[in-house]
């Protein structure tokens, strides 16, 4: 049987399809390509027309949201410890807080990114930090849910984790860490201690370091 194929670059959203692969033990062909793809991949905007990372390909199947990618790796091979079921404690949350993870929090930190670093030159730099203050105030949610859990939903690491804690890793790489309260910092530290974490990085890294230079 044919891997599903995941297109992404390193350290994009697209780190938790990688992460979630890891963590289920599922085989993956991890594709890395250079950023921004829908300029320097050529070929990459006819297979995905949005030019986003990551896709994943499996048969005929076609993704393009890595939350939905990361539960769809950790479950279709069937049950698995990382997915909430329905009729099982918590159902509701973990559906609500995956979804919470792009939707709500990593939304504002993509606009921050574009206005703050990317397109500094457009002078919508404010823009850019009003969109960081958005998305700390937005942390509260996730906030208040971990305080007394170590984890978000049923009592154990899952997919909900992997999606919310990517936001929260994206936060330290580019400079939004200055509202992240102590307790989501601890909470982050507690996710990328995980082996699969740890894998997962590295071999999206390992993939990278094999692009050709274009300096």
């Amino acid at each position: 049987m044919t891997a599903p194929v995941l297109y992404t670059c390193a350290g994009s959203r697209g780190l938790r399809a990688t992460w979630a692969a890891e963590e289920a033990g599922v085989q993956i062909d991890l594709n890395i390509l250079p950023f921004p793809p829908r300029h320097l991949a050529p070929g990459y905007m006819a297979m995905n027309p949005l030019g986003t990372v990551p896709m994943l390909v499996d048969g005929e199947t076609r993704m393009t949201e890595s939350c939905a990618i990361a539960h769809y790796l950790a479950s279709k091979d069937g049950p698995s410890d990382l997915v909430i079921a329905p009729g099982e404690l918590d159902y509701a949350a973990y559906c609500d807080f995956t979804h919470h993870a792009d939707a709500t929090i990593t939304f504002p930190q993509t606009v921050f990114m574009r206005f703050a670093l990317f397109e500094k030159d457009k002078g919508l730099q404010e823009a850019g930090h009003a969109y960081a203050r958005w998305y700390w105030k937005r942390l509260v949610k996730v906030e208040q849910r971990l305080a007394g859990r170590n984890y978000l939903c049923g009592n154990r690491f899952t997919v909900a984790d992997i999606c919310v804690g990517y936001a929260l890793v994206l936060s330290a790489r580019v400079g939004l860490d200055e509202g992240v309260p102590d307790s989501l910092k601890a909470y982050r530290e507690r996710l990328t201690a995980r082996p699969a974490y740890q894998r997962a990085v590295a071999r999206e890294e390992e993939g990278r370091k094999a692009l050709p230079n274009r300096s």
